[in-house]
């Protein structure tokens, strides 16, 4: 497969970012450093390129779309400029990736998926969306840059003015910059308070640029990425959640409204009502060692489970990490141990989210 690169990766071998693939593309891994780049956007803030993420704008009304279907969660109680967290399934009930829709206009919307699905969840919603309706790829077309941080709304401020302090939690505007009406939305993936932009690739490398300009903003790369929504218990597809585990089995149930009908809701009823084997837990371990994907854990000495996720803690200085577990051994103070060849770390069952200070509600 051929690797993209971000239409900013000159800007990221001037800071001397250290690139690696990641879901196709060459991505910014770190720059100053993880650990440096983490504690950054806990305390100040720091932004993140996503430009490798997906877009796409659907027109049509809800129910006529079939977009409703589409997805796991309420889309029929949103409002214009609100977002909304949820899933797409197959019709094994298995997740074909996790997404944030948008709702624009009543009959306008935007559906934000990830860069290694982009082409399969294309293919999938044109497969099963009403042929009246209109679907748009836009992803090579928009940037996305996220600004996290308890000092996001500030630097903002500072650009923008201060209507952008009215946005709450999980919804979205249009703000002036750059000579466009970009949509950013109070959202991310860090814990922290923060706000996704979304701009034209023509105007991405200026607001790049114009976000640095500030002080209190850093660059940070996917390392840190990893390691703030981890700590925050967020699950990332392809390795917590993928086609082969149920939204139940991940524990992410609230994102799944029952009361209508989706694709793969038959069998995700099915599992519900037969119960569940395994869960997507967390746990701690007892020093800074830290466990990775794969490793397998165990209760004495019968194994229990595997970890999907995995990484030290620079919050709290320890290892941390989720993995899923089999029911009655995922209670929080359940002691567990984590194998992988000679290696053995000790450690235990947790209640979520590991750090608990986050800005991102406040």
């Amino acid at each position: 497969m051929e690797l993209k690169q971000t239409i900013l990766v000159e800007e990221h071998k001037t800071l001397g970012a250290k690139l690696a693939p990641f879901g196709g593309w060459f991505m910014p891994i770190q720059y100053s450093g993880i650990i440096a780049e983490h504690k950054w956007t806990r305390n100040s803030c720091s932004v993140f390129d996503i430009c490798h993420m997906g877009e796409f704008i659907v027109r049509g009304e809800l129910q006529a779309s079939c977009l409703d279907k589409l997805v796991t969660s309420d889309l029929a109680g949103m409002s214009c400029g609100s977002c909304r967290y949820g899933f797409m399934l197959d019709q094994a009930g298995g997740i074909i990736d996790d997404v944030i829709v948008y709702k624009i206009k009543e009959d306008e919307w935007m559906l934000v998926v990830n860069a290694a699905t982009i082409d399969r969840d294309f293919t999938h919603i044109k497969n099963h969306i009403s042929s009246q309706v209109n679907i748009e790829n836009v992803s090579d077309t928009l940037g996305k840059l996220d600004l996290q941080g308890p000092d996001s709304c500030e630097v903002l401020k500072k650009i923008i003015g201060d209507d952008i302090a009215k946005l709450k939690y999980y919804k979205f505007g249009y703000f002036p910059m750059m000579g466009e009406q970009i949509l950013i939305s109070r959202t991310g993936y860090t814990g922290e308070r923060g706000y996704e932009l979304y701009i034209s690739n023509e105007k991405i490398v200026d607001l790049w640029k114009l976000l640095l300009e500030d002080d209190r903003v850093k660059p940070a790369g996917l390392g840190a990425r990893d390691t703030l929504r981890l700590e925050m218990c967020y699950p990332l597809y392809g390795q917590d959640i993928d086609k082969q585990s149920s939204p139940f089995e991940a524990g992410l149930d609230k994102f799944v409204d029952l009361s209508k009908e989706f694709i793969g809701k038959e069998e995700v009823l099915k599992k519900k009502e037969d119960s569940i084997g395994k869960k997507l837990s967390c746990f701690m371990t007892q020093a800074r060692r830290a466990p990775r994907h794969n490793y397998k854990i165990y209760n004495k000495d019968k194994e229990i489970g595997v970890v999907t996720s995995g990484s030290f803690s620079p919050s709290l200085s320890c290892g941390i990490g989720m993995g899923y577990i089999e029911l009655g051994y995922n209670k929080a103070g359940t002691e567990i141990v984590l194998k992988e060849g000679n290696i053995e770390i000790e450690a235990k069952v947790v209640e979520k989210p590991f750090y608990k200070e986050g800005t991102a509600r406040r």
